[in-house]
């Protein structure tokens, strides 16, 4: 039952860091098309980075606890990323530099994404891997 447990919160939390991820994306998109003003959409990318931040510290922390090393060790380099900008307080978009950082930011997300559709597919391999170790 634990081990169910894990999977549907693990795809939950990969699954909402993708939302999170989509949704700074298709704001600075509009940014970059004239859609949404520079401080509306800096101020919207802005409150979701720190749930983000979070959900991603969740993900690494169960995966972690539940003893699946390799998702883990995988997952981590996004983790450091993430706590290296907070560190140095990067991790919010500056509204008066976002033109000039847009295709940072754009870039930094899309490796992000690409990171977690990694994850995902693995994930989605070591469970059935796990569920035909249990059938035989």
């Amino acid at each position: 039952m634990a081990e169910v447990f894990y999977w549907i919160l693990s795809f939950v939390l990969i699954l909402t860091l993708l939302c999170l991820l989509g949704y700074q994306l298709i704001l600075l998109v509009d940014l970059e098309f004239d859609y949404i003003n520079p401080y509306d959409s800096t101020s919207r990318v802005n409150q979701v980075i720190l749930p983000e931040f979070l959900m991603q510290g969740i993900f690494c922390f169960i995966n972690l606890i539940a003893g699946h090393w390799f998702i883990f060790l995988i997952s981590l380099p996004c983790l450091y990323f993430n706590v290296r900008l907070y560190i140095k307080r990067e991790h919010f978009a500056d509204v008066t530099e976002i033109y000039n950082k847009l295709n940072w930011e754009k870039k930094k997300r899309l490796f992000k994404v690409g990171h977690l559709i990694v994850i995902f597919v693995l994930s989605i391999l070591s469970l059935v891997w796990s569920l035909t170790d249990e059938v035989h």
